[in-house]
């Protein structure tokens, strides 16, 4: 007797996985992969058009917790001094001539292109999401997202992730209705310093938008300490001084 439950623990031992994290758990985990708590970083975002051209953005981000982050365009020309602000779902843009915060909402884009306000100002996918299952596939996982509110912009998200450092490279976006909206690649992994071990390149395509993709680089993603004032809407004309 004692010889076969010996037995029957070793095989459900060998059956049962090495780990078993909670999808939660995996998903703040992809979080601090991909970002520090507090940091700063540059992107540029290239939209190109069916026809082959482009249109290029580049802009300067600070963010801090899981949903606040704030951006200034330093280029085009045209675009020069518009920052944006994200604190949970509310979003703003501010244009200088303007001189108010407009309230902007997740679907629309700052850029145009097939990444909306959502994917540009990027908050913690733990913020917006819960993890409804978890599914095994090739060296990683792949996480059923649920948003938590009808505001997000996804209104379910399957993630791909691989390796120990639990990063993603592929997300596929859908509507309430099932509908895919779109799919977000990525690529590149880069070491960008102080541990930061991260995709440095996003490519998505939307079947909406046949003919059309849009890319984010990352460049010079690095930790920083950040008050919390610089997330408010009288900093906006600001964030630009917090270059170094």
């Amino acid at each position: 007797m004692r010889k076969a439950l010996l037995t029957a623990f070793m095989c459900l031992c060998i059956s049962a996985p090495a780990f078993a994290l909670d999808g939660n758990e995996m998903l703040e985990k992809v979080d601090r992969n991909l970002n520090p708590e507090s940091f700063e970083m540059y992107r540029k975002l290239i939209n190109i058009e069916s026809d082959g051209s482009k249109k290029e953005f580049v802009m300067y981000s600070v963010k801090k917790g899981k949903d606040k982050i704030a951006s200034v365009f330093l280029s085009p020309a045209s675009e020069k001094g518009r920052s944006t602000l994200r604190v949970g779902e509310n979003m703003w843009l501010y244009i200088p001539n303007v001189g108010k915060p407009i309230r902007i909402t997740s679907l629309q884009s700052v850029t145009g292109g097939i990444f909306n306000n959502a994917d540009i100002m990027r908050v913690d996918y733990s913020a917006e999401y819960n993890c409804e299952k978890v599914e095994p596939a090739d060296d990683g996982h792949i996480l059923h997202l649920k948003a938590k509110t009808n505001t997000v912009a996804y209104d379910k998200v399957k993630m791909r992730v691989y390796g120990e450092r639990l990063l993603p490279d592929k997300l596929e976006c859908f509507a309430s209705s099932g509908m895919l909206i779109k799919t977000l690649y990525f690529k590149k992994v880069k070491d960008f310093g102080s541990g930061i071990v991260r995709p440095a390149v996003i490519e998505t395509d939307s079947p909406l938008y046949k003919g059309y993709k849009s890319i984010i680089v990352f460049a010079k993603v690095k930790a920083k300490d950040l008050p919390d004032e610089v997330f408010t809407l009288n900093y906006m004309s600001k964030v630009e001084g917090l270059r170094k």
